[in-house]
């Protein structure tokens, strides 16, 4: 089966994006592809390479990179809600890109299911 997600709140906000990438992960183990995460309102922050958090806790911006240099899962970042909060391709961590709306589109249309995690 493949899936798309659909992730809507920043990385510490919520357990949202936690449980998106654990869904993700799980998901791919099970022999399942997830074709695109398409982060969107204050998801885009799970995006940023400037998230420092502090060495006992989890880093979920790297845990992303990692699912996309091991899987080739597509993450996009959606571009209005991108530059509304100050994030440019300068600060995008590793595997994360920036598009439009389109692509969560076509991600609902080419996916089986399209998961929403967050608001």
């Amino acid at each position: 089966m493949k899936f798309s997600l659909l992730v809507s709140t920043g990385p510490y906000t919520h357990q949202a994006s936690d449980t998106a990438w654990q869904f993700a992960h799980a998901a791919i183990a099970g022999g399942h592809e997830v074709k695109r995460v398409f982060f969107y309102h204050d998801g885009v922050y799970n995006a940023t390479k400037l998230t420092e958090p502090p060495q006992d806790d989890r880093h979920i911006v790297d845990r992303w990179s990692k699912l996309h240099a091991e899987h080739q899962v597509d993450l996009v970042v959606c571009v209005a809600a991108a530059l509304r909060r100050g994030i440019k391709d300068e600060v995008l961590a590793p595997g994360f890109r920036i598009s439009g709306l389109g692509q969560l589109v076509d991600a609902g249309i080419k996916s089986d299911r399209l998961v929403t995690f967050g608001d």
